[in-house]
Parts: structure tokens; C-alpha cells; sequence
């Protein structure tokens, strides 16, 4: 029995990455911030219980949905033990370069026995609204029955431009409010760019590279 093997961008909602801007193939875009993190456990009870009424009134101060996105991945040391070696190549003091090969050994054991996770966070903010329809139907009766095909082809470009523009800055609205937000709690932010949004979703679909994440600017 033949198999049709499916694609797996079948799967993916996205149509394009625009400007950093995620765009899906219902017409909705998506805006991916990447957050930084606060360490409750080093805050007296009182900045702890402040610090979460202030995420709270955050959160309920929003009229728009948006998703929190915890990604864990195990850290890459192989950057480090390279750095490492090069300066034991370049080290002349007898003690310092046993000293340096004895930390080399240690940390290459050790991140074979405990996988070293790191954390990034991040905040996608959405807008979803209903396209500019550019139907051919709708076009004709704006530049009538007899317009070049030429012509007809450049109007629906503009539409489709003006419709992700309105739609844009919606979207970069949201963006602001979220980012003002996070900032009055102490965390920083910033919005993921068009190349970065790309590494985050081949990092995401293909788990088994373990490079080093997105960093926040």
C-alpha cells in the first residue's frame, strides 16, 4: 500500500517571517519577545509577594491573549572546553597547564554525567483580524471588467500591503504594552528579528541540535 509522505511544513501555520513579524496562513501575525528572568529565591519575602501582585496586575491589565513560552535545552559547552584549550596550548608555566588540563578533564566528565540545562523565555503577543479580501470579483469592480491583468495584479499587492500594515502596527502596539510591562516588574525584553524567529523554529523542530539558543540583546 503506497504512503503519501506529507511535508512536515504541511504542519506549520506559518506563511512567512516578515520584518520579524510571524505570518500565518489565516491572515493573523505573531510576535515572538525574548525574556529575561528574576531569581525569586534570592528576594526577601516582601520583594517576592511584591514582585508577583505586580506580574498579576500585569497580566490582568491585558485586553488581548498572549502566551508565556519556557524553553529548555541543554547548554553547549563545546565553545568553552575549545577556548579552554587553546589557552593550554599557549600556556608556558608548567603548574598553571596541569592545573588547566585537570579543569578541562573535569568539566568535559562532568557534562557527560549531568546534562547542564539552560532556560530562555519568551512572550508571543498575537493579532489576529480579518484580511483585506482581494478577490478578483471585488477587483474588477474597482478598476472595472477590462482592466489589465497587470493592473489588477499591482492592486491586489497594495491591498495586501495596506492590510499587513494596519495589521502590523496593531500588533506593535501590543508589543509595546508588553514590553512596558515587564519592564516595570525588572524583566527586560525585546522582540525576536526576522532571522532569529527562523533559528527559534529550526532549533525548535529539530531538538537534536543542542548550539546555543537566541540571546537577549
Amino acid at each position: 500500500m503506497a504512503v503519501n509522505a506529507r511535508s512536515a511544513q504541511e504542519f506549520v501555520p506559518i506563511k512567512e517571517v516578515r520584518n520579524g513579524i510571524i505570518i500565518l496562513k489565516d491572515g493573523g501575525l505573531r510576535a515572538i519577545l525574548i525574556a529575561s528572568s528574576i531569581n525569586l529565591s534570592l528576594k526577601s519575602s516582601d520583594e517576592q509577594v511584591a514582585i508577583i501582585k505586580q506580574f498579576q496586575s500585569f497580566l490582568n491589565g491585558l485586553d488581548f491573549s498572549t502566551q508565556i513560552v519556557i524553553q529548555s535545552r541543554r547548554l553547549d559547552i563545546r565553545p568553552y572546553l575549545l577556548m579552554l584549550e587553546g589557552r593550554l596550548k599557549e600556556q608556558t608555566e608548567p603548574l598553571l597547564k596541569i592545573q588547566t588540563k585537570e579543569y578541562i578533564d573535569f568539566i568535559r566528565s562532568f557534562t557527560d554525567e549531568v546534562n547542564i540545562m539552560t532556560k530562555t523565555f519568551f512572550v508571543v503577543v498575537p493579532y489576529s483580524a480579518s484580511a483585506i479580501k482581494s478577490k478578483d470579483g471585488m477587483i474588477d469592480s474597482l478598476l472595472g471588467g477590462g482592466a489589465p491583468k497587470k493592473q489588477v495584479e499591482d492592486t491586489k499587492k497594495a491591498m495586501d500591503l495596506a492590510s499587513f500594515e494596519e495589521k502590523r502596527s496593531q500588533l506593535e502596539q501590543r508589543t509595546n504594552v508588553i514590553i512596558e510591562g515587564l519592564s516595570g516588574i525588572g524583566i527586560r525584553s525585546s522582540q525576536l528579528k526576522t532571522d532569529e524567529v527562523v533559528e527559534l523554529f529550526y532549533k525548535t523542530f529539530n531538538p537534536g541540535d543542542i548550539s546555543q539558543g537566541i540571546k537577549l540583546q
